[in-house]
């Protein structure tokens, strides 16, 4: 793994240096994206809008208009801007981790210390688990600034970036019809959801599509034709509710025995 940051936490009147690895991969395939005439492979180039010729990343700088002027902006900008908060996980407040809301949370790091700072970071990640308690902090990445929270495991500690307040769209924008619920269904789902309740196990849940998507690719290179395959969604009647769920228990039942 290769840090994609390099700072500090900021706890209390303690810094702690650290470096931050990304903490998860992508597991789909890497397709590439083809011309469909001869199988020829799309590249993309960044191009001059004047004069239509490729400009090298070593020649990009990014810049904000202002009154029609390109205001230039180099590193050094962007760090004077909050010096602080480019090097520094500030953590502002502690709290429960159950109090935040899953729709919060966004992309999760690794922190891992350096040298230097082995010793207070054992001490606040040992003091986070024995509190139950998680950080609130703030940091700089990539020219913006993220919400985070850093919280303990036994073996490290991870910093889940979080959306602000105001990234969330409201659900009440969206209409929902309200339904009265019926007692006897009720009783019906929660019987159910009770059989299928199990103890969570992450490693247990698999990428599956994936699985199934290679063996096709591996197939078609084979000569073979997939036979094409068709899902409907079926939109049952309310009535028919009961009885599905009546289903749903008996499968279940068969199932386990």
């Amino acid at each position: 793994m290769r840090p994609i940051w390099t700072g500090a936490i900021g706890f209390g009147l303690v810094n702690i240096p650290v470096k931050l690895y990304s903490a998860t991969q992508g597991s789909e395939l890497d397709l590439d994206m083809l011309d469909k005439k001869d199988l020829a492979n799309i590249r993309f180039k960044r191009v001059n809008e004047k004069t239509g010729k490729e400009v090298a990343w070593g020649n990009i700088v990014k810049g904000f208009m202002i009154n029609d002027k390109y205001v230039v902006l180099d590193d050094k900008d962007f760090e004077s801007a909050n010096a602080v908060k480019t090097k520094v996980i500030e953590i502002s407040d502690f709290v429960n981790e159950t109090e935040i809301n899953s729709i919060y949370y966004e992309n999760p790091y690794y922190l891992v210390p350096e040298k230097s700072g082995v010793r207070a970071y054992a001490l606040l990640k040992e003091a986070l688990l024995k509190t139950g308690k998680a950080g609130v902090s703030t940091f700089v990445l990539r020219n913006k600034e993220h919400l985070a929270i850093l919280r303990a495991t036994e073996d490290i500690m991870i910093l889940n970036q979080l959306r602000f307040h105001e990234e969330i769209r409201n659900p009440k924008e969206l209409e929902i019809a309200p339904s009265a619920v019926k007692p006897a269904e009720l009783k019906m789902a929660i019987s159910l959801i009770n059989q299928l309740t199990a103890k969570f196990n992450i490693s247990s849940y698999k990428d599956t599509y994936t699985q199934q998507l290679l063996k096709l690719i591996k197939a078609k290179a084979k000569g073979a034709k997939p036979a094409a395959a068709h899902m409907k969604v079926v939109h049952s009647k309310a009535k028919d509710l009961m009885g599905q769920l009546k289903a749903s228990l008996s499968a279940k039942t068969k199932k386990a025995s």
